[in-house]
């Protein structure tokens, strides 16, 4: 990232984001914006966030929305189960608020209903 923030160097490609860390434009999206982000935030990505993160970008592609977070909850719960279709489950993976930073990661708009 560079010393404003607002932009992801990959390689000789920049994506844009806007002030709060989501991309301008989601279809600019790749893994790659996904590991630099989660760097830049201190995270460590494994299996069961990139889980999420793949529903998540289903969830829009067929919606053209990031889910809220009981949207968000309900949509893990159907695709991966009950233990993992829970709040604390995504917030032990996610923390602070799950619905916006798994909108972030995956290169999504904010969720609507999201403060």
């Amino acid at each position: 990232m560079t010393e404003d923030n607002r932009r992801l160097d990959i390689g000789d490609h920049c994506v844009m984001l806007d002030e709060e860390g989501y991309l301008l434009d989601p279809a600019e999206w790749t893994p790659a914006v996904t590991r630099i982000l989660a760097e830049h935030e201190g995270r460590t990505l494994d299996e069961r966030h990139w889980a999420i993160i793949e529903l998540v970008r289903a969830f829009y592609e067929r919606y053209e929305m990031a889910p809220a977070m009981r949207a968000l909850v309900k949509l893990v719960r159907q695709s991966l189960g009950e233990e993992q279709g829970r709040s604390v489950y995504l917030m032990t993976l996610f923390p602070e608020s799950p619905a916006r930073v798994v909108a972030r990661l995956a290169g999504l708009p904010k969720p609507t209903n999201c403060l």
